[in-house]
């Protein structure tokens, strides 16, 4: 009888001399100790190595800032949720039966852990070499559209498309302080976004460099909890 982690495996293009490795990346802690929790976190570090690399070549000349970003953007939960969502890996995960009741296998959070987890075992199985190529033939769609002059934007701006592309509401600035005589004022802005209940600062020379530091520091925070 064929296992459903065998033909997931054949789907992915994936063969596993430790098979037990790929079912323990396909199994969620809910349905016991032997989960893919270790893998994810293995697999998480060789994905942002490896994506840091190609984007690396992709972009020279790119600064550090700018190339965080595009690896933000790339490797965050909702990215790799999509992907997983592409190659039906809910279909395929070992869940507990309170995630099978609650649709666990639909949630980003478990999809994206579940396909860093895969990675992870594919590394401990077959190396980094190999495991570079299977990640990059899965973003290489993803490596293809992504465009570096969005990066390039004022960070208001880029806060902006944010919001708008998750249809929520814009950014709040608010003007908290001002020190300093005439001539050389300081102005400190908080910035507020509904998506998230912190809020951060940012001081300039002027309003609005101070609200385009805000708004820099926001987009750091939202990249953190992807």
């Amino acid at each position: 009888m064929i296992k459903k982690s065998d033909v997931l495996a054949r789907k992915l293009g994936l063969t596993f001399s430790q098979p037990q490795l790929f079912k323990t990346a396909l199994t969620h802690r809910s349905a016991g100790s032997q989960n893919n929790e270790r893998l994810e976190y293995l697999g998480d570090s060789v994905l942002g190595f490896v994506i840091a690399e190609r984007l690396y070549a992709q972009f020279p000349g790119v600064g550090e800032g700018v190339l965080s970003r595009l690896r933000a953007s790339l490797v965050n939960q909702t990215s790799l949720a999509e992907i997983a969502r592409q190659h039906s890996i809910g279909d395929y995960l070992i869940l507990g039966s309170g995630e099978l009741k609650s649709g666990g296998y639909r949630r980003d959070s478990i999809l994206s852990d579940a396909l860093e987890a895969i990675m992870g075992a594919l590394l401990l199985d077959q190396g980094v070499d190999t495991c570079r190529q299977w990640i990059l033939a899965l973003f290489a769609d993803k490596l293809a559209e992504i465009k570096l002059d969005s990066w390039n934007k004022d960070p208001k701006t880029r806060l902006q498309e944010l919001m708008q592309a998750r249809k929520k509401d814009l950014p709040v600035y608010e003007l908290i302080g001002m020190s300093g005589v005439d001539h050389a004022q300081t102005f400190e802005v908080r910035c507020r976004v509904p998506i998230v209940g912190e809020t951060t600062r940012g001081i300039g020379i002027s309003r609005k460099k101070a609200e385009q530091a805000a708004a820099e520091n926001m987009l750091i925070l939202l990249e953190d909890r992807d």
